[in-house]
């Protein structure tokens, strides 16, 4: 499936493109809570939930004092964009 051109918005995007795209990114879908995927990568492990009007980061353990760190996101934001802020990392 293609996706969108990266500097697309979010929101213009179907959600079979969303989750293919989180998919690509290593996201693993929850399959109790479809809207809750589970990325895990070597420095760092992250949920990212889709909400209404934002995707929500929840990255686990990453504070100084090993609090969740949470990010939230607007549907607006490209792709690409997206990609830069959530995948670098908390």
């Amino acid at each position: 499936m293609a996706l969108p051109t990266a500097n697309t918005p979010l929101y213009n995007h179907t959600l079979p493109d969303i989750e293919d795209w989180l998919h690509r990114q290593g996201c693993e879908q929850n399959t109790d809570v479809p809207h809750c995927w589970h990325v895990q990568r070597p420095l760092w492990e992250a949920d990212v939930i889709l909400d209404i009007d934002a995707l929500v980061v929840r990255y686990v353990n990453a504070g100084a004092d090993g609090k969740d760190v949470q990010r939230i996101f607007k549907y607006s934001l490209s792709r690409q964009d997206l990609e830069e802020a959530i995948f670098a990392g908390p």
